[in-house]
């Protein structure tokens, strides 16, 4: 399994925040995760309540733990509200099922990590964090 390199991370990052200001978003937060959900990166700008980090981390930690991109969290929510509720309490709560949770799989399809985006509505975060992720030569699952 390929592990996300810290500059890899900021290079995700980087042009996470620079697609954002190009779209005209509100301040955005992105972290980095690797495969067993440990932060590598993060990065919040000026503006962005600091709650976001909070959101951000939940975003993606949802994607690497259940293996599934934000807009599937949020997919199974509407179908099986009890199942996301589950997970959010073994994963102590730290799941935010919404897009803008971005699955990191490596050319084998292997999970390697996840990028959680907020400060926009959630598509365009998704939107946002894509385009992070695809400038840092990888593969995401929005």
């Amino acid at each position: 399994m390929a592990a996300i390199s810290l500059r890899r991370a900021r290079s995700i990052i980087r042009k996470t925040l620079e697609k954002g200001r190009e779209m005209q978003l509100k301040p955005l937060s992105v972290v980095v995760l690797d495969a067993g959900g440990h932060v590598i990166a993060f990065e919040r700008e000026d503006g962005a309540s600091p709650g976001r980090f909070a959101i951000a981390h939940g975003k993606a930690y949802g994607s690497v733990m259940l293996g599934i991109p934000g807009s599937a969290q949020m997919a199974r929510a509407d179908s099986q509200a009890y199942f996301i509720a589950a997970a959010g309490a073994v994963f102590d709560g730290k799941l935010v099922p919404v897009p803008g949770g971005i699955l990191l799989r490596d050319g084998k399809g292997a999970v390697i990590g996840a990028v959680g985006v907020t400060g926009d509505s959630s598509d365009n975060d998704a939107t946002a964090g894509m385009a992070g992720v695809e400038a840092a030569g990888l593969t995401g699952e929005a």
